[in-house]
């Protein structure tokens, strides 16, 4: 079993690279779950706008991080190959696991 992970700020973009890999499993008949969507872990940054006299005046800031998982169930050393050479778009970070 192969689960491939995937994380990106932008979750256009992470769906866009899970459709892209779902039609390549498509293509060749693979079975696989998925995309499975994980909580989207999210954080916050709080910064002074004013280091002397406006103190209390502060900015706050977040960064989302968006997370899917596919499972591909009885994989291919074909298919190992394609998702290792697949372009996928700067942005999204892609971990490829055999289980």
């Amino acid at each position: 079993m192969i689960r491939i992970k995937l994380k990106s700020y932008d979750n256009k973009l992470i769906d866009n690279s899970c459709r892209e890999i779902i039609d390549i499993l498509k293509r060749f008949g693979v079975e696989y779950k998925g995309p499975i969507p994980l909580p989207t872990s999210i954080k916050r940054f709080t910064i002074n706008r004013s280091p002397f006299i406006y103190k209390d005046s502060r900015e706050q800031f977040e960064i989302r991080i968006n997370k899917r998982i596919i499972d591909v169930i009885k994989p291919t050393p074909q298919i190992f190959s394609i998702l290792k050479d697949l372009a996928i778009p700067a942005g999204v970070e892609i971990e490829i696991e055999v289980i």
